[in-house]
């Protein structure tokens, strides 16, 4: 598959699917409310369509958590990027970029649970998602449909810069 760096085709090649599987962390770039840019990182899940992402916005068995504050900066300014790339040299490198859609729902966002069970295995995982158990619990589920991606591996899809 040789697509062009922005093709949302790329999602579907081997080092796409391989990153969208891992357990690295993807790394959300976004404005905040005061426009200075802002990246953290982030637990995710692969739905095949959309990059999922979650955030508690109460959840008293954690204390008194206060809704993210990047929730408002989502709302206000929806266009994010995304990365997933390994340490290893050469690197392996995924670019997502689009707007989110923030969902607000009672319980644990599903996919957070799935990220939860992949990212700290099947006996951590099951431990985290009953830690957040009770009936006031509420996340929001950020879900980015990318609509540009670009994929580098360093050996066969370089950089531009590097290339030209």
């Amino acid at each position: 598959m040789d697509f062009p760096q922005g093709d949302v085709r790329l999602l579907q090649t081997d080092v796409a699917q391989r990153l969208l599987r891992s357990t690295i962390p993807a790394r959300l770039a976004y404005n905040a409310t005061d426009g200075t840019p802002r990246v953290m990182s982030t637990w995710f899940t692969w739905t095949g369509d959309e990059l999922v992402m979650a955030t508690y916005v109460y959840c008293p068995p954690m204390g008194m958590l206060r809704p993210a504050y990047r929730l408002k900066a989502l709302r206000e300014r929806p266009d994010v990027a995304v990365t997933i790339d390994t340490e290893p040299q050469p690197p392996e490198v995924l670019i997502l970029r689009g707007r989110v859609s923030i969902t607000e729902v009672d319980g644990m966002v599903p996919e957070q649970a799935e990220s939860a069970r992949r990212f700290l295995g099947e006996e951590g995982g099951a431990a985290y998602v009953a830690g957040a158990e009770h009936p006031e619990t509420r996340m929001a589920r950020i879900a980015l449909r990318p609509t540009w991606v670009g994929v580098l591996d360093f050996q066969t899809r370089l950089p531009g810069i590097i290339t030209t």
